[in-house]
């Protein structure tokens, strides 16, 4: 069905995603498990980031959104670790001659505060797309209590990637 063109030198991505926060549950963002008293309602393992970066990814190569991959429907994907879903949409990415030129990831949400966290992400992200740690930016911020992000109701997280041919 969607067929990205595949001999342009540079195609940029942008995606977000936004989850419902629930006590009980566990909160994981770029596949670090944050110690809160929520954590995202998801079909999946509900991490934002994860999500936001695969998107981008699939956005970037013009092969739809992560719905169209991962339905919400499939029960073989219920609680599925996000990490696949970005292995995935990276073999694609490599299957039609690209690599990551560089990323940039934006985490939304009032508490809890990132900053012990932000590192092990840009591990985690470098290694899954095959990068150095200094191609991936990840920034957390609050939304100044303004909205449902604001009120502690949801997280969000935004990414833009850039992609460049291999020659």
């Amino acid at each position: 069905m969607f067929q990205g063109s595949k001999d342009v030198e540079y195609r940029i991505g942008a995606s977000k995603d936004i989850h419902r926060l629930e006590e009980g549950r566990k909160f994981i963002l770029a596949g670090v498990n944050i110690p809160f008293e929520k954590g995202e309602i998801a079909h999946s393992d509900g991490d934002v980031v994860y999500h936001a970066l695969s998107e981008s990814i699939l956005g970037a190569l013009a092969l739809g959104d992560l719905g169209h991959h991962f339905p919400d429907t499939d029960q073989n994907t219920l609680n599925m670790d996000s990490s696949l879903i970005v292995k995935y949409c990276v073999n694609k990415m490599l299957e039609r001659g690209y690599k990551v030129n560089n990323v940039d990831i934006f985490i939304s949400l009032e508490k809890p505060k990132l900053k012990d966290y932000i590192e092990e992400m840009r591990k985690n992200i470098a290694n899954l797309l095959y990068v150095d740690i200094n191609e991936v930016s990840v920034k957390a911020g609050t939304n100044e209590k303004v909205g449902e992000v604001g009120k502690g109701e949801t997280v969000e997280s935004y990414c833009t990637i850039l992609l460049k041919k291999e020659q």
